[in-house]
Formats: C-alpha cells, structure tokens, sequence
C-alpha cells in the first residue's frame, strides 16, 4: 500500500465553498483502483459547517451536535464524551485546530459528501473503481494518542469478512471482519497529518485487499458497519455511562 498526501493552499472558513474546485485542483490524475481520503474538515469548511468561537461555548455547541453526550469528572480538557453518528468521540468532532479563530463540525451528512466526491471523481477521471473515505481524528481507548478514523465512505467494501475461512492451522474464523475502511482512514490521517502539514487529501494506491465496488454503499451495508449494543463487547461499560439526550436527532 502507498499513501501519498496532497498540499494545499490553506483552505479557510468563509472563502471556500466548493469542494470539488479543490478536489480538481490539487489531485493528481488517477488510476484504477485508487482510494482517495478527504478530511472531514475541508468538507465541512466548503459546506459552511463552522461557527465563530467568540461568545460560543464549545461544550454547548457539542451538546447540540452530539446524539449522546457525558459529562466528565475531569475538566482538564474541557471535553465532552459523545456518540454523534454511531461515533464514540469527543466533543462531537468540533475542531478548533486550523480554523483561525472557528469552530469547524463534521459535515452535515459524510455518507452524502462521499458518494458525492465518488461520482464526480469517477466522472472527471473516467474510472470504473475509485474509492473515497471522509476521515477524521479520533482516540482510542486506555491508549493515549489520536489516530485517524473514517466517517463515511463510497466506491468499495468497507468490512472483509473472513467468517468460515480458515486459519494456518485450518481453524475457521467465526466473527472476524476487517476493518478495511477504518484502517485506510487511520493510514491516511497519519501520513497527512495534523499541524501544519497543508495536506487535507491523500491519495491510495496499490491495495489488493481492498473490494472495490462501481456504486455507493447500500443501506444493508451501512448498517452492517454499526454494532448493536447486545452484540458489543463494550455494552458494559457504555451502559455504565449516564448519558443525556443531545440536539442532534440523526
């Protein structure tokens, strides 16, 4: 697998409005059977999804962002834990980081922004298979750190089960699917960055473990991407959680 990041010029709230005009102009042309990676923030800056930071409370503007929202104990870092989109997070993904004085949201709808940025890649290049991923930046639990995560993503399959395929020894596997799309986002963020870089595209190539696919991803498959909580090895502990209801209704 080779990821390369794409500069930029410096995409900033208020000037930007359209993504494909950036998308033309920085990526190079591409082949068959390229995933590309476009950060949330670059989406949502061109979709308008910021808000001043002056006389806005960042917590009170995740509160109404997220689905799900915890107060923590600690206020070391003024964030909240929540759950916006099926994402366990913080804060529901407000970035205040290269926003020069603006709080910047995710996206209205990443699912509709990648199959938007597929078609109109597949399109201005000709291909069959172009994949798109719409990344963020994420933590892991008990793991300090922040890596990169995907939000949506379109033109292959997300998950590879190896459900009834053999191990070395030929035992077969009974619930193991990788976590393709999450680990292509996690590559991509870690490549392009997050300071200074300038680099909010990446492009993929050479992934012969990826499926890729000339269509968005359908419901069924969406769907099958959320675990549901009587089937999470975390229940426990998100049950233990007092969780309050946020302003999102998605």
């Amino acid at each position: 697998m080779r990821v390369s990041p794409v500069k930029t010029r410096k995409i900033i709230p208020g000037r930007d409005r359209d993504i494909f005009e950036i998308l033309d102009r920085y990526l190079p042309r591409l082949k068959e059977c390229t995933v590309v990676a476009v950060t949330s923030k670059i989406v949502a800056i061109c979709e308008g999804r910021t808000v001043l930071n002056t006389g806005q409370d960042k917590l009170d503007l995740a509160k109404k962002e997220a689905n799900l929202y915890h107060v923590l104990p600690s206020r070391k870092y003024r964030m909240l834990l929540t759950i916006k989109n099926h994402r366990l997070g913080f804060t529901s993904g407000i970035d205040e980081s290269n926003g020069n004085g603006i709080f910047i949201l995710w996206p209205q709808d990443s699912q509709k922004s990648a199959n938007q940025i597929r078609a109109h890649l597949a399109k201005r290049y000709g291909l069959q298979h172009v994949g798109i991923i719409i990344t963020d930046t994420t933590s892991s639990p008990m793991l300090r750190g922040q890596r990169g995560q995907f939000l949506a993503h379109s033109g292959f399959a997300a998950l590879n089960s190896y459900i009834g395929r053999p191990d070395i020894f030929g035992r077969k596997l009974k619930m193991t699917k990788a976590a393709v799309a999450d680990a292509l986002g996690t590559a991509a963020v870690l490549l392009m960055g997050e300071g200074d870089e300038q680099t909010p595209l990446a492009v993929i190539e050479d992934v012969p473990f990826v499926k890729f696919q000339k269509r968005n991803p359908t419901k069924a498959e969406l769907k099958e991407l959320n675990m549901e909580l009587k089937d999470d090895l975390y229940a426990p502990v998100l049950k233990a959680i007092q969780w309050r209801k946020g302003g999102s209704k998605n």
